[in-house]
Order: C-alpha cells, then structure tokens, then sequence
C-alpha cells in the first residue's frame, strides 16, 4: 500500500534578491518526507536549513520548484490560504518558548484554536487543549503561568499548543537550544513519544547528538542536502535519561 508524503519538494529554489547581489539559499532541493518520520535537518549558518523550513513552514515562497504538502499544492496559494494552511496543517516550536505570560498554560495551548477558520465551540477547545497538555506530560500544571514553570515545563506547553490543531506535521525550531543536558533529553523524549504516536517532525538542530535522537538525519550546504542518511544508532531518550541520573548519583556519592 503506498504512503503518500506528508512533504514533497520538487527541484526547489529561492533566490534573495539583495541590491545588485543575488543569494542563492536554497538550490533544486528535491525531497520527500512520509508520514510518522523525524527528520533532523542540520547545517552550518549560511546553509540553508533556515530558509529551507521557512519554505516547509510556509513563512516563505520557493523562487521556484514545487511543494506539496499532505496533498495540497501550496506553492501558488495567495497569503490568505497560506495563513490558513499554517494553522491547520502545520504546529511549531521554537526555541524561544513564545508564551503569553498572563496567562496560564491551558489558555496558551487554546490560543492557536481562536484562529481556525472552521470555529470550534468552547467546550470542545478546552478538551483539546487538555488532551495536548496529558500527551506532553503537563496536565497538573493547566493553571499555572509561565513564570510558574520551569524551562523544560515551558517548551511542553509550547508542544502542546502546537499540536493542538492536530496538524499533519510538526516542525521544530532548535527546540532545545535554551535548556541544559538534562531538560533536552526530557523534551527529545516527548518529541519521541508523539512520533512513536504517528506525529510526523522535522526538526532544525545545529547539535549532532540532539540529531541522534531522530530516525532520518539530512545535512545541507550552500543551500543543498550533500547528506540524508537514516540514523543506525537511534538514542532512546529515557534510557539517556537514566544513565545521566546514575552518572549524577554516582558524582553525589563520589
């Protein structure tokens, strides 16, 4: 039976206009990511990673080339359908966590529902919201504020929120670039628990062993991928997770 991609890029380009220079980010870039991967995409600044999932991401256009993205061909949608493609197909985190600080972690995980076209009852938003927030691990902290949660607890309601719409993809935006070693394996774990659920991710990350908890590892320069290659040696982040706590332990005791 054959998987139809959630993303497919046909030779695809953008080309930055600056002053009398042309910049070329993104170079005939051809790819396909089905539905339930994690894909990790690293690379240099200057790569092209970033404009690369601005364009996955529908922030940007291609100069040319084709995408589809679960079926829909967005490549010529005007910015209306854009927007609304965004939101219903798409959740992202990013390294800055983006919450409101006034208001509490349920009512941030709602915030993306207010602007969905089809309108969705009340009720029916704050199930939703509450559901997001028990798949991340953070249900018994609905009421509190981000000033109340720690980094790690930020970020999960920052997952939360985007899975909220029940997009068909996830993309991820240095997720771990502001927590230490220990909060990063803890939110690589709720990033491999929703992917073992069937949650498609792409992910950006400059860390080679953040990328050794994906499945599919792709690696661009000057705007192309020289490298996708399936990763043979997958982490398992609760295992991680329990060897460092012992390597702790071990230093407590030492």
């Amino acid at each position: 039976m054959q998987t139809n991609p959630v993303i497919k890029l046909v030779e695809l380009s953008k080309t930055y206009h600056t002053g009398e220079v042309d910049v070329h980010a993104v170079r005939g870039v051809s790819l396909e990511i089905l539905p339930g991967e994690f894909v990790a995409v690293m690379g240099s600044s200057g790569s092209g990673k970033s404009t690369l999932m601005n364009t996955i991401g529908c922030l940007d256009r291609p100069t040319s080339g084709s995408y589809q993205l679960d079926g829909i061909d967005v490549s010529t949608l005007d910015r209306d359908a854009l927007a609304d493609i965004r939101n219903e197909k798409i959740g992202f985190v990013f390294q800055g966590f983006n919450l409101l600080s006034r208001t509490s972690a349920l009512e941030n995980v709602e915030m993306p529902m207010l602007y969905n076209r089809h309108r969705i009852p009340s009720h029916e938003q704050r199930e939703r919201a509450m559901k997001s927030l028990e798949l991340c691990g953070l249900a018994d902290r609905a009421d509190h504020h981000p000033s109340q949660l720690s980094g790690g607890q930020q970020q999960r309601v920052a997952i939360a929120r985007a899975l909220v719409n029940r997009p068909a993809l996830l993309l991820a935006d240095e997720p771990t670039g502001n927590l230490d070693t220990q909060t990063s394996i803890e939110i690589m774990g709720v990033f491999q628990k929703l992917n073992d659920a069937g949650i498609s991710i792409v992910m950006v990350t400059h860390e080679l062993d953040i990328a050794h908890y994906t499945k599919r590892n792709l690696i661009m320069r000057d705007g192309k991928i020289i490298s996708d290659k399936l990763v043979e040696k997958r982490l398992v982040a609760e295992t991680e997770l329990s060897r460092l706590r012992e390597a702790q332990q071990a230093v407590k005791l030492a």
